[in-house]
């Protein structure tokens, strides 16, 4: 336990480095997590942990504090933390929150899309559309990184905040990729039919579109879902 600082300066520094630290842990963790190297249901073992983070239990045990509000982690009493597993409903429920963020953002970004925002779109848009059939894993990044950008250029922190928990939540779930490669051309073209909405400006066209394209989105995640039993699946698109 460490003594309390009097000096004002010394206390704002320490209380800055521990919150670094902690933020630089659960980012770390979280990458584990996401990548699925640490997967849905398993035990998060603090000793080793700690040890290949190079850090004391105490900033590791604030990391876990962080995840579980972020919802990727849960603490039991005496058990310890475990990755999130997230039901086939939960995931339902999440994309009809998501859906209607991914509308709201295109209602509110088509009435102030930049030039620079719409090629930085576009140029996704253009990369997706060049995507062979057996380039799943690079449409896959693609498309989220299009969907990040939508909410990202709308300037609101806590639509990017909220989206952003909800997208990482989803990716507990997603851990297979049924996306079927012939179906990429229509995705592009999807992406690309959003772009054009938001360089008309028509915000109601916008977020109709996002959202119908979410949606397809949920509806294949329960197809896919009741075919494997409810397991742990991946839908690429949106």
């Amino acid at each position: 336990m460490s003594q309390l600082l009097l000096n004002p300066v010394e206390d704002h520094l320490f209380l800055v480095q521990n919150t670094s630290l902690t933020r630089l842990v659960a980012e770390s963790v979280e990458k584990f997590i996401l990548s699925g190297e640490l997967a849905p249901g398993v035990k998060l073992n603090e000793v080793a942990l700690a040890e290949r983070l190079r850090v004391s239990r105490g900033p590791l045990r604030e990391a876990f504090r962080t995840l579980e509000e972020s919802g990727l982690i849960h603490q039991e009493k005496n058990r310890g933390a475990f990755v999130r597993v997230i039901a086939l409903e939960e995931a339902a429920d999440i994309y009809d929150v998501r859906a209607g963020l991914d509308a709201a953002a295109g209602r509110l970004l088509a009435k102030c899309i930049t030039t620079e925002q719409l090629t930085k779109l576009r140029a996704l848009t253009d990369d997706m559309l060049s995507v062979q059939a057996h380039e799943i894993d690079r449409f896959h990044a693609l498309n989220l990184a299009f969907h990040d950008q939508i909410v990202a250029m709308v300037g609101n922190q806590t639509l990017t905040d909220t989206y952003g928990k909800l997208v990482k939540q989803l990716t507990l779930f997603r851990k297979r990729n049924l996306l079927a490669p012939k179906a990429i051309p229509r995705f592009a073209e999807e992406h690309s039919a959003i772009v054009d909405l938001l360089e008309a400006g028509d915000a109601t066209g916008c977020a109709q579109a996002l959202f119908v394209h979410a949606q397809g989105g949920r509806l294949r995640m329960l197809q896919d879902g009741s075919l494997a039993g409810a397991a742990n699946v991946a839908c690429v698109a949106p």
